[in-house]
């Protein structure tokens, strides 16, 4: 009826299963009620076995229902992956099965499709009952119940409900019975070409006893399974709790209600006195019920099967009625005689010695069991030592005494015998091809075959099914599973490549490709996406992609030579790089402009880098140079002097010298001294000497003075 996806409740933030309704049903009003009908009747259901529900709602028209999200398998996997069940474990399961049952009873409400698939166990071994989906309330309407109706799945519903009866609680025992059945045998009790004819044998055939598939199943277990599968509803358990109790009984070592019963029944079989079974007149024959058509529904055979068994069981017991009355006249009748007749003398007879005949062929047994006075009859029995036709041995036994004419039957070796075929399905193709050749049989053509429903290597089908009889040699060909045609992507991101391709093979992919990309996010080797992404469905053959990063993509360090520190830091972010200024730093000329700004850097510009390197610069300082001695030299010379290590010159003044002193015109003083460390670039004044000429004389005086 619907789609169940996992999903998050936003509001509570948990993880929640979600059931969506198909498109083709929401347009049908009675799918729209049953779906709605589900949700009401699972929501007043509160047992740690049962499914929770949360909510129930639509949106335009997509009806959905909010539900427990069950981490673990179906009951159906389960039993495909491990195959037959230990007695104990299922009948755990059936009785915790049972245990939701009841409350779902008492609440009124019937599941109708108790099944594997509706089984779910978490991982610590908790039944849990879902699907309500066909479940209806006591006061359910006739839309869903109306006669004929037929809900639920073919191999596990009642008798009525083939009938398209109606159905109560003993029909989800019935149900649970099958369950149980294939839990320990690990095949349905009934199977069919059809769901009509597995229809047919639920009403008028009664299945082997568990015990007779899988003989390590207890009779106080088996007595529980048959007599939930009872076909009459009232020779069944009559509520899902004493099923329940039946089955804990039997899980705490106790003898179950149904072997008890089982018991006494026998018992009471074994004190009624013997009766031969009368030959079928023409009548009985008449009466007994043929096939039904191929094409009748489940309610149509089962309306067949049962037109006839009232005038069956009436005719049956008059005929034994009367054949008892025959065989107590007749025992009578010999009592009698032997009381009123006297023990008369008859002659011990000869006794002959049944000969050994074992290997010679019919007419040769024939002829010697003439030659000592024996009648020769004969049967045939299958053989896989003796030759067909030889003679086996013989009843009685060589050996034995007996009179002259007695009836001696040969057994014919019939050659090898036909064999029941095992059932392999479900099983490791070795496992499968093991139990064939044990069983004599021959492995023919393995057939590869996509399922979503089976893990990759396990058997599918087998073209001659399960228990048909064959002889040794037969051929017997399997189809086995390739595995699902559509696998979902893992997500790879961050995985190593040896990491993910060895996921990919490991969920069955068989051609990956492997690309390298430039990635300033994801370390070297490391997965940085795929193709098709993480959650897509792939086609196993097609090819998946997955991209692997080379580490980031290496480029050119640009200059940083000139620039302040502030914006070299946001050029080297800008390329995810890391600047780191030294403390060292590099003087510089004023004239260089790189005072204050970067003035060498490593690696050099130009150097290839990548995404994540650290780049080292160190800042430019003023360049200290000593002040020359300009003392005696020329305004011209000095100023050259100066300029020579990077100084500037100033002429300030004059400074009177000796005249004797040699400095007049020249250089006569300076600041800063001679020797003193200044910046690049700084002025040093200096003053030029001059010499002051001498006061004139006075005249000496004259004669005539």
């Amino acid at each position: 009826m619907g789609d169940v996806f996992a999903a998050e409740d936003i509001s509570l933030g948990r993880r929640v299963a979600v059931k969506i309704l198909h498109p083709q049903f929401a347009r049908d009003e009675a799918f729209v009620s049953r779906f709605r009908r589900e949700a009401q009747n699972a929501a007043g259901l509160n047992h740690p076995n049962i499914v929770s529900i949360y909510d129930f709602g639509s949106h335009d028209d997509t009806y959905f229902m909010v539900m427990e999200l069950i981490q673990g398998r179906t009951l159906r996997d389960v039993r495909r992956s491990e195959g037959i069940l230990l007695p104990r474990r299922a009948a755990e399961i059936a009785a915790e099965t049972a245990a939701a049952l009841t409350v779902a009873h008492q609440a009124g409400v019937y599941h109708r499709d108790i099944k594997p698939g509706n089984i779910m166990l978490t991982p610590d071994g908790t039944v849990k009952v879902t699907d309500f989906g066909i479940a209806r309330a006591l006061d359910d309407s006739e839309e869903l119940t109306r006669t004929g109706a037929v809900i639920g799945t073919a191999t596990y519903f009642s008798p009525e409900q083939a009938q398209g009866l109606p159905a109560d609680a003993r029909s989800d025992i019935y149900s649970l019975g099958v369950v149980l059945y294939e839990l320990l045998c690990g095949q349905a009790p009934f199977t069919g070409e059809s769901p009509v004819a597995v229809a047919y044998q639920h009403v008028a055939e009664f299945a082997d006893p568990p015990s007779g598939i899988n003989p390590d199943v207890p009779a106080g277990l088996e007595a529980v399974v048959e007599r939930a599968m009872e076909k009459d509803p009232d020779a069944r358990y009559q509520t899902a709790e004493d099923m329940r109790a039946d089955l804990l009984r039997y899980l705490r070592g106790e003898m179950t209600i149904a072997h008890q019963m089982t018991i006494e029944q026998e018992a009471v079989a074994a004190a009624a006195p013997p009766t031969v079974p009368a030959q079928p007149t023409a009548q009985t024959r008449l009466m007994t019920s043929p096939a039904p058509p191929p094409t009748a529904t489940p309610d149509q055979t089962a309306r067949h099967v049962a037109q006839y068994p009232d005038r069956e069981r009436s005719q049956t017991s008059y005929i034994l009625a009367i054949v008892g009355l025959i065989l107590l006249l007749a025992v009578g009748s010999f009592m009698l005689w032997n009381l009123l007749s006297g023990p008369d003398e008859v002659a011990a007879p000869d006794l002959i010695t049944v000969p050994d005949l074992a290997g010679m062929t019919l007419s040769e047994a024939q002829d010697a069991l003439l030659d000592e006075d024996l009648r020769p009859s004969f049967r045939e029995q299958p053989s896989s030592d003796i030759a067909e036709g030889l003679v086996i041995t013989s009843d009685p036994e060589p050996g034995t005494e007996v009179a002259a004419g007695t009836r001696i039957t040969l057994v014919i070796s019939a050659g090898p015998g036909e064999s029941p075929i095992p059932n392999v399905t479900n099983l490791e193709v070795a496992e499968a091809r093991t139990q064939l050749e044990t069983a004599g049989f021959v492995v023919g053509t393995e057939t590869s075959q996509d399922s979503q429903d089976f893990a990759e290597g396990i058997v599918i089908s087998q073209s001659l099914p399960a228990g048909t009889e064959a002889p040794p040699g037969t051929v017997v060909n399997l189809v086995v599973s390739a595995g699902p045609r559509f696998l979902t992507m893992p997500d790879l991101t961050g995985v190593p490549r040896t990491t993910a391709e060895e996921e990919l093979t490991r969920l069955g992919f068989t051609d990956i490709a492997v690309e390298e990309d430039f990635s300033n996010d994801m370390l070297e080797g490391f997965v940085i996406t795929s193709e098709p992404p993480a959650s897509q469905l792939a086609e196993r053959d097609a090819t998946v992609t997955i991209i692997v990063s080379k580490g980031p993509e290496p480029f050119p360090l640009p200059d940083l030579t000139g620039r302040s520190v502030v914006d070299a830091n946001a050029l080297a972010t800008e390329r995810g790089l890391t600047l780191i200024v030294d403390a060292e730093t590099i003087e510089v000329t004023l004239a260089s402009g790189l005072v204050g700004m970067i003035a060498a850097q490593s690696p050099s510009p130009g150097t290839e880098v990548v995404f994540g390197d650290e780049i080292n610069v160190r800042l430019g300082v003023l360049l200290q140079v000593s002040v020359p001695d300009l003392t005696g030299l020329s305004e011209e010379d000095a100023r050259s002097a100066l300029l020579a290590v990077g100084l500037t010159l100033n002429v300030v003044g004059t400074v009177e010298v000796p005249p004797d002193s040699g400095l007049e015109g020249l250089v006569a003083g300076q600041s800063p001294e001679p020797g003193t460390m200044v910046d690049d670039g700084s002025v040093v004044s200096v003053d030029l000497g001059v010499v002051t000429p001498p006061p004139p004389e006075d005249p000496p005086p004259d004669d005539d003075g």
